[in-house]
């Protein structure tokens, strides 16, 4: 019998859940970069030390992403985008470590980013519009394009997983194949190349993020500015 490609092995059980490495691997990402964020910001201070001054630089580049994509002010959607990006970026680049796989190279994992994503767009629409109105815009510009809208959404998420899953996985199948034939040295530059690789999927995944979520909020910003202009 002969397994898929994209099935993965348990490497243990949590009661009747099994427990694969790329879990595990997103488990040990995940707990780094939070000890990382930790650190850094235990002690903040006004005159910054240099790795919070790279913190904050790369908080000043995600708002300022996050305003000019989705023309809107960043403070409520920073923590899920910075979060997607650095756990995403993480993910890629822990190809350079010896004997681990990437967990972005699984199927799954990227299932699991692409929901968070699809499940935010529809809290931050229903958020922004109302419930009633959010569902109306599955009816724009007429009832009959409901069907063509809600496939449009499921799509959308579908070419997440697949762009993300398919560079990622493409990036470690070459490197592990020169490498078998090559030799240790001459897959160095490919493996610069996937650094390079890694961080522009973690980011294009990110702008598509914003994207959605974007377009989710994009019909309720001229009430919002009515509004506004209206209580000045």
């Amino acid at each position: 019998m002969i397994s898929s490609p994209l099935a993965t092995q348990p490497l243990f059980h949590f009661g009747p859940v099994p427990i694969s490495t790329p879990v595990v691997t997103t488990w040990v990402v995940m707990a780094v970069l939070w000890a990382g964020a930790a650190l850094v910001t235990r002690h903040l201070r006004l005159a910054p030390s240099k790795a919070q001054t790279v913190f904050e630089l790369l908080v000043g580049t995600i708002d300022e992403q996050i305003r000019g994509t989705m023309q809107a002010e960043p403070a409520q959607y920073r923590a899920l985008i910075g979060t997607l990006f650095l756990l995403i970026l993480a993910c890629n680049w822990s190809s350079l470590l010896p004997g681990v796989e990437p967990p972005t190279a699984h199927i799954e994992t990227d299932v699991a980013l692409a929901l968070i994503v699809f499940c935010a767009t529809i809290f931050y629409g229903v958020r922004a519009r109302g419930l009633r109105r959010y569902l109306g815009t599955f009816a724009e510009p007429t009832w009959i394009m409901i069907p063509l809208n809600l496939v449009e959404q499921l799509t959308r998420t579908f070419s997440l997983i697949v762009r993300l899953f398919g560079n990622v996985m493409s990036g470690v199948f070459i490197v592990g194949i020169v490498l078998s034939l090559a030799g240790l040295l001459v897959p160095i530059p490919l493996m610069a190349l996937d650094l390079l690789t890694g961080a522009v999927q973690a980011y294009i995944f990110s702008v598509l993020a914003m994207v959605f979520i974007g377009a989710a909020l994009d019909e309720s910003r001229p009430a919002q500015a009515d509004k506004e202009r209206g209580m000045s």
